[in-house]
């Protein structure tokens, strides 16, 4: 098959989940024999490849507004797609993506969406973005030839707001291990002797919660935040207003291998995501060894298998922090957690399987196809 990957900022990935998504299931798709071209943002690439890991990489400018960049792009991206490369399927990320399902169709190539998470309920975003995310949400489930929601929890959602049936295939992860505990040693760090938190500092992740949670805690290590932003930020301004000496802000890390020793070294990851389906930040730390504690959302339950490879907590600090000081009494629990986080992804998250179930939906939507036009 000829596939091809849009609406995200392209690969190398390094910005989001949606670029690693894009590189891990392309290069599989690839190595398997298939031709596979994922379109990039010309202006985030200086160094312009043509070919990263067997995918063809096609650039195509944008605009540069904060929010006309990603529209434009498809935008562009579609046309191009349909008037030049002509593949055989067209997979968008991003429900903020449904209305190009209409350009796709008119262009006669096969297309399926992957949707994410509910962006019209984070407070991120503004009343009038948040419309749009739900207009986008729409029009994924009318115009596009199949919906891909990446959660039994989010398929449950798509069904009932918007008579969708969609297919679940969930995210993926790698598992890895420590390597080179030294490079907590530029922190004031130490293995195990942190509790850890690595996302975007964005209000819908609950960090606040976290941090006052640990401070009523009665734990004597530290709390790591990874995670900030290139420009002016009032939430984390009001984070690093809320902590003490016992929080630790490190800022955006851009190093994977860094973040890779953080998750590894951690006496605990603490997960606060509450609008999102499989969320990347979960699957890797389970990938990377965490015993994980993590809002308990239907999503986030659903991963965990109902508290069977972490710890779930309600959306509250007395919750949190008791279950901060069970984990610090019982260092045995948050051990078993660690020996076990890595088989919840041999079971149901790898690369491998979700490629494998994105080329078994490529290959029923074109035979699909080729019996509607005998």
């Amino acid at each position: 098959m000829k596939i091809a990957i849009l609406g995200t900022r392209g690969i190398p990935s390094g910005y989001s989940g949606y670029e690693a998504f894009a590189e891990e299931v392309g290069r599989r798709m690839a190595d398997l024999g298939h031709e596979v071209v994922i379109y990039a943002h010309s202006n985030m690439f200086r160094e312009k490849i043509s070919v990263y890991k067997g995918v063809r990489l096609v650039y195509m400018q944008s605009l540069k507004g904060k929010n006309t960049s990603q529209f434009s792009h498809s935008l562009i991206s579609t046309l191009h797609l349909i008037t030049r490369e002509r593949a055989d399927v067209a997979l968008f990320c991003n429900a903020a993506n449904g209305p190009f399902g209409l350009l796709l169709k008119a262009g006669g190539i096969k297309s399926a969406i992957n949707v994410d998470g509910l962006e019209w309920l984070r407070p991120k975003w503004s009343n009038l973005a948040k419309k749009y995310f739900k207009f986008g949400a729409y029009c994924s489930t009318r115009l596009f030839d199949q919906v891909v929601t990446d959660a039994k929890g989010m398929q449950e959602i798509y069904a009932k707001e918007f008579g969708c049936k969609s297919v679940d295939i969930a995210y993926g992860a790698d598992i890895k291990y420590s390597q080179s505990p030294s490079l907590l040693d530029q922190f004031g760090i130490r293995p195990y002797d942190y509790f850890l938190i690595a996302s975007r500092l964005v209000p819908d992740n609950n960090a606040d919660l976290i941090v006052r949670a640990f401070l009523r805690s009665r734990s004597e290590r530290k709390l790591v935040i990874a995670g900030g932003t290139a420009y002016k930020n009032p939430f984390e301004d009001h984070l690093r207003g809320i902590g003490d000496e016992r929080v630790i802000f490190l800022g955006h890390i851009d190093s994977s291998e860094i973040i890779k020793e953080l998750h590894c070294n951690a006496f605990a990851y603490v997960h606060g995501h509450q609008f999102g389906g499989t969320n990347p930040a979960l699957l890797k730390s389970l990938a990377y060894g965490n015993c994980v504690l993590a809002l308990d959302t239907v999503f986030n339950r659903e991963v965990l298998a109902d508290g069977k490879y972490g710890i779930l907590f309600e959306k509250n600090e007395e919750d949190l922090a008791e279950k901060i000081n069970f984990i610090e009494a019982h260092e045995d629990v948050a051990e078993k957690f660690r020996k076990s986080a890595r088989t919840r992804i041999q079971e149901n998250y790898t690369w491998e399987k979700i490629t494998q179930q994105y080329l078994h939906l490529f290959k029923l939507l074109l035979e699909k196809d080729h019996r509607s036009n005998l």
